[in-house]
């Protein structure tokens, strides 16, 4: 959140979220049928243009489709699908780099109370976006937030529905304006007795509320957070897995570095072959050439001797075998011209 938690608890947050979300079925926002949840994704997709878009949460889903999750509270549906489209296009981008295939997105607009109907289509002809709406207006906060207020005073455990439902209540209809909503959520969450579940719940609801948080207020959750010991333990778990990941970074570094000495050493001994091959060719038909010259030579003195010598003594003083100048005397023979 701008100006409200630092990029530092942000992390954190989403750690949290992450462990909140996971495994969670989608039920609680009436979105019954949909694969289960199986990660929150980065939800941050920088363009080829100078800005960077940010998406409100982004999921991976057991069938490996995507679940773009937005908030809204504005009837402004041509404009909210043209970003969702731009969202769209960008993670397609992201992960077909990633996995050079297409992952299906669904996209899922949860509605605060200002938005009581919804369009759920964006129609350009061969360009077709669609959406699912769920109307937070139709829910009764003030009920749920009784019901749960109950339970946590009572000590009993949150279900998974109820949490869930409990970082949605600021933004359904109540008979409170949103931002007291958000603080008594808040302050509702910090009372339970589970701390993990206080941090999961408080991360969801600055996430849902992100766009309409009071900052100063935002500040003041970010400072209770910081004291919060599940939040410490989070960040040295945090801290480790970044110096994990560094420590790998560092090692596939080496291995590149490795990598390409080994290549250099193998190109260099195949330029060192392939130069004293091509030495030996050069040889081997330099030696080819001076014997087929000497050869010659001593063809033509073989000629010249035929009528003078006989053909074991030539072969002898030539270094042509007897075969070979037997075989040049015939020659010589079926040359001569008929007596007339």
């Amino acid at each position: 959140m701008p100006g409200g938690i630092s990029h530092h608890a942000k992390d954190i947050l989403f750690k949290s979220l992450s462990a909140l979300y996971q495994n969670q079925a989608l039920d609680v926002y009436g979105l019954h049928g949909l694969p289960r949840i199986k990660a929150l994704l980065p939800n941050e997709f920088p363009s080829v243009r100078a800005d960077e878009r940010r998406a409100d949460t982004v999921f991976l889903l057991e069938d490996d489709s995507i679940l773009l999750l937005e908030y809204e509270s504005n009837e402004r549906f041509l404009d909210n699908h043209l970003k969702y489209l731009d969202y769209a296009c960008r993670i397609l981008h992201t992960y077909y780099q990633q996995e050079k295939r297409i992952r299906p997105i669904r996209i899922v607009v949860i509605y605060t109370s200002d938005v009581t109907s919804a369009r759920e289509q964006l129609d350009a002809g061969d360009v077709f976006l669609s959406s699912k709406a769920v109307l937070l207006g139709e829910f009764n906060g003030d009920a749920i937030f009784h019901a749960i207020e109950e339970k946590v005073h009572n000590g009993e455990p949150l279900t998974p529905e109820e949490t869930m439902k409990l970082i949605l209540v600021p933004l359904m209809h109540t008979r409170f304006d949103r931002q007291t909503m958000i603080e008594k959520t808040i302050e509702l969450a910090k009372a339970i007795g589970d701390e993990p579940k206080q941090l999961h719940i408080i991360a969801g609801v600055l996430t849902a509320t992100d766009k309409f948080i009071d900052r100063s207020y935002a500040e003041k959750v970010k400072e209770w957070i910081k004291m919060n010991k599940v939040f410490r333990l989070l960040v040295e778990e945090l801290e480790q897995e970044r110096e994990e990941m560094l420590k790998k970074v560092m090692q596939e570094k080496e291995q590149a570095v490795q990598r390409a000495i080994q290549e250099k050493e193998q190109a260099v001994q195949r330029a060192i072959q392939e130069k004293e091959q091509a030495v030996q060719r050069v040889m081997q038909e330099k030696e080819q050439a001076i014997k087929q010259t000497e050869k010659r030579k001593a063809i033509e003195i073989a000629k010249n001797l035929l009528d003078v010598l006989p053909i074991h003594e030539i072969a002898k003083r030539t270094g042509l075998t007897v075969a070979e100048v037997a075989d040049l005397a015939k020659e010589m023979d079926n040359d001569q011209p008929p007596i007339q």
